[in-house]
């Protein structure tokens, strides 16, 4: 039985009584929308609504287009039941009861009933995107003139329709809502009103002057601000939003050097409470890393002896991107400084070679060639004493990039050269490696 509504309708009653708008005039809503959809279209459209279950096609669980009635008085769409004939069967697939009859009648009712179940939806559905984009369109034009305590209910509100409704960014974008929601941004900006606005940016889709304005200090400054004192989600948000601005060609990486930014990172890939968080800190200083002129200045910062310390308790994607950064900044004579003095860098790479993924074992490789080869004997001997060695043969046995044997043969060999060839032997365990 078709459910319309939460209630039980028996087909004709539902046509005879008019409960789904079905009449002698054909398919209408109410008599208030006479426009005619392909029904292919809204059923397209409408791939998130809870759909009746009369109206799926046994065979494909799909809405049907064209039903028919089979004699044992089963239904299905027609191109799907003569598939099923036309394999040999002559049964019918849902109760397969021998068929006494193989012709199809088609289900006019419940062809008019399913069109009509659809337009139905479909012209609410539209009629619910109108109004929330008007609501959108008015809230922009509110934003420009309201304060106080109603700029923030108008925020808020506005906030909830980005969320709700993808077709509100663009309504908002086309209504100049991004230079409005900019302009709120600035050094006497209370956080409350940030983190709002900030949390609609990242929703939208700005363009290269939309851009270009947020990259402003005062405007970046909040932001940095909102990611040390923010709730989780604003933290996020910032995060995004920041990675978002760094997309654009001119956009000024030294602005982002600062000290208190990478306090606030940092923070924010620590808080074991929020993996999702982690993921998002460690791409943004990953993003920052990569321009060579701000490596020594985040160096300075003390990220370097954090990150190598959590190595271990880092999951997969967070390990990689956290090896990524170190490795970025072991390319500046600061960070390889940094990376010697941490007792944990040499024991925490020698474990992760050959456990995780290729990239991994290559960033730690480049990581402990960049160390090594500053004081061979100091710290080549370190690695070797902590099972480097054996790695490395590991990493030239294994059907890995050509590159990476390579360069774990070249730091064997660095390993080697402050050891007798019996010790070395000793210390690279090779029978065990071997087994």
């Amino acid at each position: 039985m078709p459910v319309f509504n939460g209630q039980v309708l028996d087909l004709d009653t539902a046509v005879k009584d008019g409960v789904l708008g079905l009449g002698s005039g054909g398919l209408g809503f109410g008599g208030g929308f006479t426009d005619k959809v392909d029904l292919k279209k809204m059923i397209k459209e409408l791939n998130s609504v809870e759909i009746p279950s009369v109206f799926i096609c046994p065979i494909s669980l799909e809405p049907m287009e064209d039903p028919v009635t089979l004699c044992t008085g089963q239904t299905y769409e027609r191109s799907n039941i003569l598939k099923w004939f036309s394999l040999g069967h002559f049964t019918c697939p849902t109760t397969m009861q021998e068929l006494w009859d193989d012709s199809v009648t088609p289900n006019n009712t419940l062809q008019k009933l399913i069109h009509t179940w659809f337009s139905q939806m479909y012209f609410r559905m539209k009629k619910r995107s109108e109004d929330v984009q008007g609501m959108a369109s008015e809230i922009v034009d509110a934003l420009k003139t309201v304060k106080g305590q109603a700029r923030v209910s108008s925020l808020k509100e506005l906030r909830k329709l980005v969320t709700a409704h993808d077709n509100v960014t663009k309504t908002v974008v086309d209504k100049g809502g991004v230079s409005v929601l900019s302009s709120l941004l600035g050094p006497y900006t209370s956080h409350v009103i940030g983190c709002e606005v900030v949390s609609i940016l990242v929703r939208l889709n700005l363009d290269s002057s939309s851009r270009l304005n947020l990259m402003q200090p005062a405007k970046i400054s909040l932001m940095v601000d909102m990611l040390n004192e923010g709730s989780v989600e604003t933290k996020i948000n910032c995060t995004k939003l920041i990675a978002l601005l760094m997309e654009e060609n001119d956009f000024q990486v030294e602005t982002l050097s600062s000290h208190s930014l990478m306090v606030g990172l940092m923070r924010l890939v620590k808080d074991k409470r929020h993996p999702i968080g982690n993921l998002h800190g460690l791409s943004l200083i990953k993003s920052i890393c990569s321009h060579k002129q701000v490596r020594s200045l985040i160096v300075r910062t003390g990220v370097i002896p954090q990150l190598v310390e959590m190595l271990p308790s880092l999951k997969h994607d967070c390990l990689e991107l956290a090896l990524c950064i170190l490795d970025d900044l072991s390319t500046v004579t600061e960070g390889q400084r940094a990376l010697s003095d941490s007792a944990c860098t040499i024991p925490n790479m020698v474990r992760v070679l050959m456990k995780v993924s290729e990239n991994c074992t290559q960033h730690a490789l480049s990581i402990l060639w960049s160390i090594c080869k500053v004081s061979p004997q100091e710290y080549a001997l370190v690695a070797v004493d902590v099972g480097l060695a054996a790695k490395l043969l590991l990493v030239i046995q294994s059907g890995c990039d050509p590159s990476l044997k390579q360069q774990s043969a070249e730091l064997l060999k660095l390993c080697s050269l402050n050891y007798s060839d019996s010790i070395f032997f000793s210390k690279c365990k090779i029978t065990r490696t071997i087994q």
